[in-house]
């Protein structure tokens, strides 16, 4: 899926999802099919994808005392936009993952230029410097970066537009605190990290 929806793209049919035991691959499916998919890779002695061609970027936060980065990459929905509910919840149960069993402190993407204001209003990414050119998708890259730490108080703050019918964020269709804190449980359970492909069932959105 992920090739298919890349090539369509224009970004070519080449791409491989790493595997190693710094990787986590989440797919998000209803009961016939899979919807969605998104990798999370934790930094390592293997680095990270965005660091071929954003490493300057990113060394001041890896050499920072505390900080643990993150990227997410390898986004792809099986066809279109997909809803806002099905993108916060494959969202969530990443950020939830990426806490609590790796303590990830710094969240990095690279997107298209274009879509760099749906991750700025729906997620609260920051671009990190300007543009450069990924010659891997031979396409524009830009820089985001999220702080984990940020994310209870964005989910709080949405909570309170709960009135407003058209939600301005994803983290207004956040998990509650008491669910996520269950899903951090079962992420982090022995068997979930043992599997480098996590699956989260969902109804049809």
């Amino acid at each position: 899926m992920i090739n298919r929806r890349y090539a369509w793209r224009g970004y070519g049919s080449h791409h491989v999802v790493p595997a190693h035991r710094a990787t986590a691959t989440f797919t998000a499916s209803d009961d016939s099919s899979v919807l969605g998919t998104v990798t999370l890779v934790v930094d390592s002695e293997a680095g990270l994808a965005a660091d071929a061609i954003f490493a300057d970027q990113l060394h001041p936060f890896r050499e920072t005392p505390g900080r643990k980065i993150c990227e997410l990459g390898k986004l792809a929905f099986d066809a279109g936009m997909p809803s806002k509910p099905l993108l916060a919840a494959l969202f969530h149960i990443v950020f939830i993952y990426g806490y609590h069993h790796h303590r990830c402190t710094d969240l990095f993407i690279e997107v298209n230029p274009r879509h760099r204001r749906f991750y700025q209003a729906m997620l609260g990414f920051t671009p990190i410097g300007t543009p450069r050119t990924n010659t891997s998708v031979a396409a524009p890259s830009q820089l985001m970066w999220l702080e984990i730490s940020s994310i209870r108080r964005r989910i709080e703050a949405a909570a309170l537009d709960g009135s407003d019918p058209i939600p301005r964020s994803l983290y207004a269709l956040f998990f509650s605190h008491g669910d996520a804190l269950e899903l951090a449980e079962q992420l982090t359970s022995d068997r979930a990290t043992q599997d480098a492909r996590v699956k989260l069932f969902l109804p049809a959105f």
